[in-house]
């Protein structure tokens, strides 16, 4: 009898499996360039706050875009639906949790009004911050130009999992080239996990892609689905796409960790392992700036059929600037992520984000505990 034929797994890791090595030489954090650039958009930090209603509004907006990192508004969401959507994110952050999804669903449901995508817009631009939004696949053709022609300076295209083939009963779908082709601002996609994705999508003309399904802490799609890839195989496997497709291309499209990042080293660890930036939600929504008081939902937890999200209290923590750059007393890594990443990459003697990208890594499950008993045992 023949043996059967079984499918291969590989081992895949997340940021608690994994340690950075420290580099043959060391550099004054200050001497660090930690920026990045997507198309012709710059940012001084390599941070993304992610198109959460909870976590992104307009004043959110303005005040990261003034500390150099950029918020991603949801065209979708509750800004777009309600002159007062403030009113509407204290109502589901107010909610018991056994009515918080219910209750999304229901305001969700309220038409989108391109009138007030256009008003946002203007509002963060009027304040001098640029202004990042994002919407899904099926609402780009509709949404983008308005937000394109009120100021935006960056689009974002996001679905729980982006591909450059996409079926469906469209006649005509949402097609990259076309889109990247008639838009005049950078146009992010995301998200995906593999080579072979990350690479067809850079060849379709987009300027950056988010690299993440599923590790949010807002998101359910791993239970709800089964799909995902642990953070640091994904970005691996991501970076090398991007790679190659710049020898092949002359032309460098950035990837950027979208979710389950926690703490500095995660935000560290990510860079280490290929990523030019990083998307984070949780931590945005713990700071005093964001608007749902602690709380924060992803993008498909209101869906009418089938939610992939849940409400996440995380309660309030930090200042946006303390959350970014200190000053700080918890010893835990979950503030002055920059100050973190600068000295990593001191120690690793990077100089630029790119420099990091070649630091060594290894496999490292016990990195967290090695010696740490006194810590564990709370002493």
């Amino acid at each position: 009898m023949p043996a059967p034929h079984h499918k291969q797994l590989r081992r895949a890791y997340g940021f608690d499996e994994v340690a950075i090595v420290p580099g043959t030489v060391t550099i004054n954090p200050e001497q660090t360039d930690v920026s990045l650039r997507i198309g012709d958009v710059h940012l001084p930090i390599p941070v993304l706050a992610s198109a959460m209603d909870g976590v992104v509004d307009p004043n959110f907006a303005i005040t990261l875009s003034k500390y150099g990192g950029l918020a991603v508004l949801n065209l979708e969401g509750l800004w777009s639906r309600y002159d007062d959507a403030a009113d509407r994110i204290a109502e589901i952050a107010d909610a018991p949790k056994d009515r918080a999804t219910h209750l999304m669903q229901k305001l969700y449901s309220a038409p989108i009004r391109e009138e007030l995508v256009a008003e946002r817009v203007r509002y963060i631009k009027n304040a001098g911050a640029t202004c990042a939004v994002a919407c899904t696949p099926a609402w780009t053709k509709r949404l983008a130009p308005v937000a394109v022609e009120a100021g935006a300076d960056l689009l974002v295209v996001a679905s729980t999992v982006t591909t450059a083939r996409h079926y469906s009963k469209s006649e005509k779908g949402l097609i990259f080239q076309d889109l990247c082709a008639q838009t005049p601002i950078p146009v992010v996609v995301g998200n995906t996990v593999s080579y072979g994705v990350t690479k067809e999508l850079m060849e379709t003309g987009v300027a950056a892609i988010l690299v993440g399904v599923g590790p949010g802490a807002a998101c359910t799609s791993r239970e709800v689905l089964g799909i995902g890839v642990p953070q640091i195989t994904a970005t691996m496997d991501c970076a090398a796409a991007r790679d190659d497709y710049y020898r092949e291309s002359g032309r460098y499209v950035p990837i950027i960790t979208d979710g389950g990042l926690r703490t500095g080293g995660d935000v560290c660890k990510s860079l280490a392992a290929g990523a030019d930036g990083v998307m984070m939600g949780s931590p945005f929504a713990a700071t005093e700036e964001a608007p749902a008081r602690g709380n924060h939902w992803g993008m498909a937890t209101p869906h009418a059929e089938l939610p992939r999200g849940t409400r996440v209290g995380v309660g309030v923590r930090n200042s946006l600037k303390t959350l970014l750059f200190g000053p700080t007393n918890k010893t835990d890594g979950t503030e002055n992520l920059i100050g973190a990443l600068r000295t990593c990459m001191g120690v690793c003697g990077a100089r630029t984000v790119r420099d990091l990208q070649q630091a060594e890594m290894v496999i490292a499950p016990a990195i967290k505990t090695e010696g740490k008993i006194y810590q564990m045992a709370g002493v």
